[in-house]
């Protein structure tokens, strides 16, 4: 397996991508798109395979029924993704596919398509498009540094182990490393 390091999207790249004025349906479903890969962690595979079905209002869970190795788990979207959702919902085309994420045309939004919302946003921001898989990484990063568990997350990320659980356990050590840095209690007096 590769150890690489990988970056999380930046808070930075999604503040942008979010803060790119664009009206009407393809905006609400854009940013409702960004808002729900950041909240759920899920895979770009496994967003364009959701279904209108799958997705529960009142709760704000997610039933992703054909994860990594065909496994399915649930997963959950908070109250900012949520109001998202539902304007996104309210414009979506009337005669649409069964599909949660549809095209303009109706049409289920395919892996090149929700590649193409995050290039087309970064450009009208002015920001490098952060790969889709990126968020999946800011979504377990950002859990981590809120005090999420690693057993809670391995379950919402759908992992078998929590060996890839632990590459992102070093960001968050080294944004304690920084903060004592900062604040380290002996470096900051003059004894």
């Amino acid at each position: 397996m590769d150890k690489r390091q990988l970056d999380p999207a930046s808070d930075r790249a999604v503040s942008a991508l979010l803060g790119v004025y664009s009206g009407g349906y393809l905006g609400a479903r854009d940013k409702a798109a960004i808002l729900f890969l950041c909240d759920t962690g899920c895979r770009a595979s496994e967003f364009t395979g959701l279904n209108l079905a799958d997705y529960h209002v009142s709760s704000g869970a997610v039933v992703i029924r054909n994860g990594k190795g065909g496994k399915g788990r649930t997963v959950f979207v908070g109250k900012k993704t949520r109001r998202a959702l539902r304007k996104y919902l309210r414009q979506r085309p009337a005669d649409s596919d069964r599909a949660l994420w549809v095209t303009v045309g109706g049409d289920r939004l395919t892996y090149s398509g929700l590649r193409q919302i995050v290039r087309r946003r970064a450009n009208k921001a002015g920001v490098t498009p952060p790969a889709l898989h990126s968020f999946r990484r800011l979504f377990a990063v950002q859990c981590l540094r809120n005090g999420m568990d690693l057993r809670r997350l391995q379950e919402l990320m759908g992992h078998a182990d929590l060996q890839m659980l632990i590459r992102y356990t070093k960001l968050v050590t080294d944004d304690l490393r920084a903060a004592h840095l900062q604040a380290s209690p002996v470096d900051n007096v003059d004894w």
